[in-house]
């Protein structure tokens, strides 16, 4: 594997990029899924939403009370006026990360 590297293009991976550890980051956010309240997760590009909750979703089934996958929905953005091929590329999406995650 080559050298780590800061990465300002996508997710982070803790064995290839320079990263902060990302779930301290919002420590409050246990307790509302603990309590089973929705949140939204809202920040700039690039500033580690989705490395967060990739690590979340990873560290929730790690701890074997919850099965968690973290996914995006962007797949359906190719079809802004076929909801039903949208609605088919989300799931097939979902479907291929729970196989891979779980």
């Amino acid at each position: 594997m080559g050298m780590r590297f800061f990465n300002t293009t996508g997710p982070c991976e803790p064995r290839k990029h320079y990263m902060l550890p990302p779930l301290p980051r919002v420590p409050a956010l246990r307790q509302a899924i603990e309590r089973e309240h929705y949140f939204v997760l809202h920040a700039p590009r690039q500033s580690g939403k989705t490395t967060f909750l990739r690590a979340l979703a990873a560290a929730l089934t790690a701890e074997g009370r919850y099965a968690a996958v973290a996914l995006s929905v962007e797949v359906g953005v190719p079809f802004p006026e076929d909801l039903g091929s949208a609605e088919g590329a989300i799931l097939d999406a979902w479907r291929d990360r729970a196989h891979k995650a779980l």
